[in-house]
């Protein structure tokens, strides 16, 4: 039995001359055993620490064994029990059983049969702390949602996910090929999975396969000797050599000459690496993590992407989501550029109000993180104040809010039978609404609370199940919904 920790035995006998028998053939198993001679004893023992596997005589000198069967079934505590006893009536076993006793051993009783039903007992046992564990650690992750994971920010499922393929595929020298759009966090995907792995004490080499002219790309990955060709004064180590030992990540790598695609994928299949002007291969111990912002599918299939080297790259492949399938991570990554930037720049902001909450959730982000990034700091570097408004957002998101949101209003407006202006809106202030209702007929008339209740699930309905954003376009605050909806309910 496998166990990093050892199981607790109690046995609870008082006959003396057994309890040495006991001893002698308990002593090897792997548990720590304990000896008590009456209920009370066992009992006192059961309340400090409940051990794993209990060991019971039913012929106590001060109470019945059963009562202390009663007393950890009532409590459902979770622990075994192997009831032992010379009282070997039908009636007896099964009151053991009734409270869910695991075993019933006669005395006298065989050794054999004694060590190998402790054996079992403390087995049974082992296996359903592990399962206990298991479900609580599934309970945990479940309840707890990481808001941050290494340098990546966000709660939502997408990203989620992300964690989970990184914490399981970082062990292993298995390759990465990670697609996604310009600033979704490719390159911190690929440090995650770096700092994940066993490799984290070596280096990350990057190399933007984009940024470098073709005819440098070789020299770049593999190195050159000198003289190798015009300008190669001194020999060069090449990105290989540099992440020997640890991970080279290919960032961008749909844009790789093709011809250098084969000496690629000849060095992914033999780790060996010969420079530019040199016939002298060596060996090095590189783990691959390749990104491109394309779909690596539609370059093979158009000849621009070696289908074999395609292959032998996407192993695991990691698809980062958009900024804009990502929901409320837009604001928790908001509030961590706006806390930085505003320390940064010795600015006072600490917030946004819910109209440019509201804005920032319903852009569609084009340029993905990056771009929200640049719209944080140029919002704090241009302002001050406490609170980031819309009036202090840059274009396009410094335009009126999109017609889907004016939609809403007046679909809600027009289901509920609610005048025109009622309803709050970032396009209408309070100056503008209507300083007199509009007439309703006697059988139009709902009760208020049906009429907000209405307004409220067809907002969260709107915005896909998101509070937040519905309490943003109904303009009050989500505590507000939560607590409303908590009230329907009950």
């Amino acid at each position: 039995m496998k166990s990093n920790q050892k199981m607790t035995l109690l046995v609870v006998e008082d006959d003396a001359t057994l309890v040495v028998v006991y001893e002698e053939y308990l002593h090897e198993e792997p548990c720590y055993t304990t000896y008590v001679e009456t209920g009370t004893e066992a009992l006192a023992a059961i309340q400090k620490q409940v051990p794993d596997v209990i060991l019971l005589d039913l012929g106590l000198p001060d109470m019945n064994g059963i009562d202390i069967l009663k007393y950890i079934n009532e409590h459902q505590l979770p622990c075994l029990v192997v009831v032992v006893t010379a009282q070997g009536s039908v009636d007896v076993a099964v009151a053991a059983m009734r409270y869910k006793a695991v075993d019933f051993i006669e005395k006298p009783f065989d050794g054999q049969r004694l060590i190998v039903t402790i054996r079992s007992a403390l087995r049974r046992r082992q296996l359903e702390k592990e399962v206990d564990n298991y479900k609580k650690e599934v309970e945990h992750y479940k309840k707890l949602k990481r808001k941050q994971y290494y340098n990546f920010i966000g709660s939502s499922t997408p990203m989620q996910a992300v964690y989970h393929i990184i914490e399981s595929a970082a062990s292993s020298k298995a390759t990465v090929f990670i697609t996604g759009e310009s600033g979704t966090g490719k390159e911190l995907c690929a440090e995650a999975i770096h700092k994940q792995s066993p490799r984290w004490d070596k280096p990350l080499v990057t190399l933007n396969c984009a940024a470098i002219p073709k005819e440098l790309m070789e020299s770049e990955i593999f190195g050159h000797v000198k003289g190798a060709f015009t300008g190669a004064v001194i020999d060069r180590q090449g990105a290989a050599f540099q992440a020997d030992g640890g991970t080279l990540f290919l960032d961008e790598i749909g844009d790789m000459d093709f011809d250098l695609q084969t000496k690629l994928l000849r060095f992914i299949q033999t780790g060996v690496v010969q420079k530019v002007g040199s016939n002298k291969p060596q060996n090095v111990d590189v783990r691959f993590i390749c990104a491109t912002n394309r779909d690596p599918l539609i370059d093979v299939q158009e000849g621009r992407f070696r289908e074999d080297l395609y292959y032998r790259l996407h192993v695991i492949p990691i698809s980062l989501p958009s900024l804009r399938e990502r929901g409320e991570d837009i604001l928790l990554i908001s509030e961590y550029f706006l806390k930085k930037y505003s320390l940064e720049e010795k600015k006072s902001f600490t917030g946004f109000s819910p109209e440019t909450e509201n804005i920032l959730l319903h852009y569609h982000w084009p340029g993905n993180v990056r771009q929200l990034e640049n719209v944080i700091r140029n919002i704090v570097v241009l302002h001050e104040g406490k609170e980031v408004t819309s009036k202090m957002l840059p274009a396009p998101l410094n335009r009126k809010l999109s017609s889907k949101m004016t939609n809403l209003t007046n679909t809600i407006q027009k289901n509920m039978m609610i005048p025109t202006g009622v309803i709050n809106s970032s396009s209408h202030s309070k100056e503008e609404m209507p300083s007199k209702a509009v007439s309703l007929k006697p059988d139009t008339i709902l009760p208020l609370w049906e009429v907000e209740k209405d307004a409220i699930e067809k907002a969260i309905e709107f915005c896909e199940g998101s509070v937040s954003k519905a309490a943003a376009l109904l303009d009050v605050s989500p505590s507000t919904l939560y607590r409303k909806r908590q009230g329907w309910e009950t």
